[in-house]
């Protein structure tokens, strides 16, 4: 079993891939700012992130470092110039150049918002062409692990998570994106509420979604088999925002006709613009990891158990190759 370490173990997709990880058998180290809190269930070591000898510290006898956290206050990125360099880009070079420090190997979590939303499907190779400061900066992270670790790094694109998140409550509304769409639409619909879903020329209108736990489950062959380059941790299918609401209704058995679609409410816009079709091929990453087939439905019924069961329920089981 691997010691990893996680930046952002205590954020949604964080707290997801800590909680399969040790699951699966791992020690789980955090990485964060402060001591964690006494419901964090895996230890935290407090480092300083803008010192790397503090990292490296922090990362002592890990045999891999998972970088999730991120600035996600997006008006102060845009305000503030040099903070949004340095707490993407500066940080994840921190981060890796910690890494090599210590012989850990570096997995850095990127997001479909690198591309600029014309084409279906990207390819694992595609280096993106972002139309927003944060996909511009995740791209620049991404190009910090291609030119720090080329030899043991992993690049982990994410899209349209769907979970819970397993340390805080989670929102109960959706975005831009696809954050949380199917977590608030459920909560919504269960209560016999409309639910609006967002339309228009200023949101994210198709992704391929994944369920953040099996995005740790991912995590763990990227781990064991020591998989480098670039992943698509996603599910098989590309769905718009109304065909993901449709099938959560059929999936969870709820009421379609509470659906509506909708403008995006101008106050929830994202300050900049968004990529329509943002949605990733995996071909490759199942390929390499071993991944088995992932619909849509499936990933839909996996995430429908984990809210019924209370348990976390990736459909990629732990590498036993």
């Amino acid at each position: 079993m691997a010691r990893i370490a996680i930046t952002g173990s205590t954020g949604f997709v964080g707290s997801n891939i800590a909680a399969v990880l040790q699951k699966y058998g791992h020690e789980v180290v955090g990485l964060g700012r402060k001591p964690a809190e006494p419901n964090v269930p895996w230890a935290v070591n407090v480092v300083d992130f803008d010192s790397i000898e503090s990292i490296a510290a922090g990362l002592a006898g890990c045999d891999a470092v998972v970088h999730c956290a991120i600035a996600n206050e997006f008006n102060r990125l845009v305000q503030d110039r040099a903070f949004a360099y340095d707490s993407f880009v500066g940080m994840t070079d921190r981060v890796v150049r910690a890494a090599n420090q210590v012989q850990a190997k570096p997995i850095f979590i990127s997001t479909d918002w690198i591309l600029d939303g014309t084409q279906h499907k990207a390819l694992e190779s595609d280096k993106g062409n972002s139309v927003n400061f944060y996909g511009f900066l995740k791209a620049l992270g991404e190009q910090v692990m291609r030119d720090l670790a080329p030899s043991n790094g992993a690049i982990c694109r994410i899209a349209g998570v769907m979970g819970q998140h397993q340390i805080a409550e989670s929102p109960r509304s959706q975005d831009v994106g696809f954050g949380y769409f199917v977590f608030a639409l459920v909560e919504a619909l269960k209560q016999g509420h409309v639910f609006e879903v967002w339309g228009g020329d200023h949101v994210n209108k198709m992704t391929t979604p994944s369920l953040a736990a099996e995005i740790g489950a991912q995590i763990e062959r990227v781990v064991t088999r020591n998989a480098v380059g670039t992943f698509h941790l996603v599910g098989d299918d590309a769905v718009d925002r109304m065909q993901l609401a449709q099938l959560v209704c059929e999936v969870f058995e709820l009421d379609a006709n509470l659906i509506r679609e909708v403008e995006s409410p101008v106050e929830e816009r994202f300050p900049g613009p968004v990529p329509v079709d943002s949605s990733l091929d995996n071909k490759l990453t199942k390929e390499v990891l071993g991944i088995a087939p992932q619909s849509i439905r499936q990933i839909l019924n996996a995430f429908k158990q984990e809210l019924n069961t209370g348990q976390i329920g990736p459909l990629t089981g732990p590498d036993t190759k």
